[in-house]
């Protein structure tokens, strides 16, 4: 699937949140890689919240949230660079292959780093 595909399958999974939460996304933004650079995992594994973090590093990541999410902003949040959702083009296409699995599979990985974004943790995720 080329780039552009996957971009509007992204923008479709984004229109399709309630009005209520999209309007509450600040200063997001969602950016597309092919694949995770080592960079990424070692980020991943060095998180205090992550799960992995006792474990191995893992062998597929989705997707990945970095930034302040909006429960830890506080009066003194300002001026600061945008939060980064990545997702893993590459990635996410060989877990869910093509068709309808590929759009409800982008769809969950958009949801669970949006979830990052509005402060829940990986176990408030499953």
């Amino acid at each position: 699937m080329n780039r552009t595909e996957f971009e509007d399958m992204i923008v479709e999974a984004l229109e399709g949140l309630p009005r209520s939460l999209r309007e509450k996304m600040a200063n997001v933004e969602i950016v597309i890689e092919d694949s995770p650079h080592g960079k990424d995992l070692e980020d991943l594994f060095r998180r205090k919240d992550s799960p992995k973090r006792k474990k191995h590093l893992p062998k597929t990541l989705l997707g990945l949230y970095r930034g302040i999410p909006l429960t830890r902003r506080g009066i003194y949040y300002g001026w600061v660079l945008p939060d980064k959702i990545t997702l893993y083009q590459k990635t996410i296409e060989a877990v869910y292959g093509q068709g309808e699995k590929l759009k409800k599979g982008i769809r969950e990985v958009v949801l669970h780093e949006i979830g990052h974004h509005f402060g829940l943790k990986e176990e408030d995720l499953k």
